[in-house]
C-alpha cells in the first residue's frame, strides 16, 4: 500500500521525463488501477554464495542465496511481480562444474522465476548439457532467434511467452547473442542464428496482434558496441513497439535504466544489472484502467 501511494502521489505531483525513483514514462493523469512489478537478474554466473570475503569490493555481496531472501520480501509485498532473467546463469564458480547447472535451474526454480532465456555460457558442455538440466527447470525458457530444429534441442524452447498480471497482458521474447566466434562449434552444432533485428520485428507484431500490453524483450546481445554489432541500445533504435529491453553479456551496471526514443515516436526502457547476483533489477509500472502506461520507476537493488 505505500508503494501505490506514492506512485499515485508521484503521478499526480511529477513533472517531466527522469530516471532513479521517479517518473520514467507515462501517457496521461488518470486514475489507474492496474500494478505491476518486473524483477530481473543477468549474468549470474553460478554465483550460488556471496562473494568470497577477500578484502575486494564484492566480499560478501551478490549470490543466489542472498538474491532469494530480497526477492522473497519484495514477492511479500507486491501483489503481482514477474520474475526474469537474461541468461549465463551457467559457468563461474565450481558449483557448476561439479553440477552442470542442475543447482542453479533448481535454485532459480524455487526463487520464483517466471522465465529465462540462454546466453553463450548455457553453451559450455554442449547441447547436450543444456538438454540434461532443462528437467530442473520449472519456468519458461525463451529463446526466438536461435533455430534448434536441426538439433537434439528441437522443441525444447518457445519463441515467446505471454503473462497474465494483475489483469496486464506481458509478451515476453527474447534474443541471443550470435554464437560463432564466441562459443566452440561442436558445443552449439546445427543451431542457427537467426538476424535479431528481423526476429524481434516479428515477435513485437505478434504480440501486438496478441493484444499484448506490455512487450519485454530479454537480450542477452549485450548493452553497447561501438562497432555495428547489434546491442541494446541499436535493437531499441530499430525496432518499435518493444517497451523493455533487459539486456545481459556485457556485464553493465547501470545505476539507471537508459531512455531510447526511435525514430517512430516509440520510448524503449533498457536496463541491465551487471552480474553475480550483485544487483536486482526493479521495476514497477502503474497502469490505468484499459491498461495503458501511466507511470513506471525503477531501482537497481544492490544485493548485501
Amino acid at each position: 500500500m505505500q508503494r501505490r501511494s506514492f506512485l499515485k502521489k508521484s503521478l499526480l505531483t511529477g513533472m517531466g521525463l527522469s530516471l532513479g525513483n521517479s517518473i520514467l514514462a507515462y501517457s496521461d493523469f488518470s486514475v489507474a488501477s492496474k500494478y505491476l512489478t518486473i524483477l530481473h537478474t543477468n549474468d549470474m554466473h553460478s554465483r550460488i554464495e556471496p562473494f568470497p570475503d577477500d578484502g575486494g569490493r564484492n566480499a560478501n555481496h551478490g549470490g543466489m542465496t542472498k538474491l532469494a531472501s530480497v526477492i522473497k520480501k519484495i514477492k511479500a509485498e507486491s501483489e503481482h511481480v514477474l520474475l526474469l532473467d537474461s541468461g549465463d546463469f551457467f559457468q563461474g564458480t565450481p558449483y557448476f562444474n561439479l553440477y552442470g547447472g542442475e543447482l542453479e535451474l533448481k535454485l532459480m526454480s524455487q526463487m520464483g522465476y517466471d522465465a529465462s532465456t540462454l546466453g553463450n555460457h548455457e553453451f559450455d558442455n554442449g547441447l547436450e548439457g543444456i538438454l540434461n538440466q532443462i528437467p530442473h527447470a520449472n519456468f519458461n525458457i525463451i529463446s526466438s532467434n536461435y533455430d534448434f530444429r536441426d538439433t537434439i534441442l528441437k522443441g525444447s524452447f518457445v519463441p515467446y511467452k505471454i503473462f497474465k498480471k494483475g489483469g496486464i497482458k506481458i509478451g515476453v521474447f527474447a534474443l541471443g547473442i550470435e554464437l560463432e566466434g564466441l562459443v566452440s562449434t561442436k558445443n552449439y552444432g546445427n543451431t542457427k542464428y537467426l538476424d535479431p533485428l528481423e526476429t524481434a520485428g516479428e515477435m513485437v507484431q505478434e504480440l501486438k496482434s496478441k493484444k499484448c500490453d506490455l512487450i519485454i524483450c530479454l537480450s542477452h546481445l549485450g548493452y553497447a558496441y561501438r562497432s555495428e554489432k547489434i546491442d541494446d541500445l541499436k535493437l531499441a533504435e530499430q525496432v518499435s513497439g518493444i517497451d523493455l529491453i533487459l539486456g545481459g553479456h556485457t556485464h553493465t551496471f547501470l545505476d539507471e535504466p537508459t531512455l531510447v526514443k526511435n525514430p517512430y515516436g516509440h520510448t524503449t526502457i533498457v536496463n541491465q544489472a551487471g552480474t553475480g547476483a550483485l544487483r536486482l533489477g526493479k521495476l514497477d509500472f502503474e497502469f490505468s484502467r484499459d491498461s495503458k502506461i501511466t507511470y513506471a520507476s525503477s531501482r537497481n537493488l544492490t544485493i548485501y
